[in-house]
């Protein structure tokens, strides 16, 4: 099992990581870990996900929560989204939950939330992903989401990644296809384990880019 090595980090990225606050309170130790040249352990991470099918029922944390849920569901199936049903995905931050889709037979959308928290409900967000049919570009996948909070540590550079916060589910699935088409035609998906390649590349890709940049501690 790896773990982040948070004195490898950038400020930004730690921010992002750990938010404001414990950023701020950890600051000290890490930085003197960093002018020690010692590591300074942080969350574990994967480049294996693992994807367990979960029953259908009225998911949500919150009645606001489990309403947003039916209303973005509602919109990416009238909007073209073959639903694959509920997967919990231990190993991802945050938002575990996902209600997985395919989208015109190249693209795997998760719409994510989770099942716990504390204080006030994170919104639910989109993800969208398209695999590079041919890497000419560099791009091995393209990447868009909802979520206004930038990916930490940082992406791997074979990923296009953009954000579109606060747009409709039609906006971004737009957003989306534009992104992909700079990279030429997609890889064809079909099915549930197709679905879970997409998302798995997106994860290897990273967690290859944290080990080239030397972010990973091995236990």
């Amino acid at each position: 099992m790896a773990r982040l090595n948070l004195a490898s980090l950038t400020a930004e990225e730690l921010q992002h990581l750990l938010g404001d606050a414990a950023a701020q309170r950890l600051l000290p130790e890490i930085s003197s870990a960093r002018l020690a040249g010692r590591a300074y352990p942080g969350p574990e991470v994967t480049g294996e996900l693992s994807f367990e099918a979960r029953s259908e029922r009225d998911w949500g944390a919150s009645p606001e929560q489990a309403r947003a849920l039916r209303t973005l569901d509602s919109d990416l199936i009238s909007l073209g989204a073959a639903p694959l049903g509920v997967f919990y995905a231990p190993q991802l931050p945050g938002a575990r939950h996902q209600r997985a889709y395919l989208l015109d037979n190249d693209t795997a959308l998760a719409l994510r939330w989770s099942e716990t928290f504390s204080g006030p409900a994170l919104p639910p967000f989109i993800q969208a992903v398209t695999l590079s049919r041919d890497r000419a570009s560099g791009i091995a996948a393209s990447m868009s989401s909802t979520s206004g909070l930038p990916f930490s540590p940082a992406s791997s550079e074979e990923l296009d990644v953009r954000l579109l916060p606060g747009v409709s589910s039609a906006e971004f699935l737009a957003g989306h296809r534009n992104l992909a088409a700079r990279h030429g035609r997609g890889q064809k998906l079909s099915g549930e384990a197709d679905w879970m390649r997409a998302f798995q590349m997106v994860r290897q890709l990273n967690f290859q880019a944290w080990t080239r940049r030397g972010l990973l501690m091995r236990d």
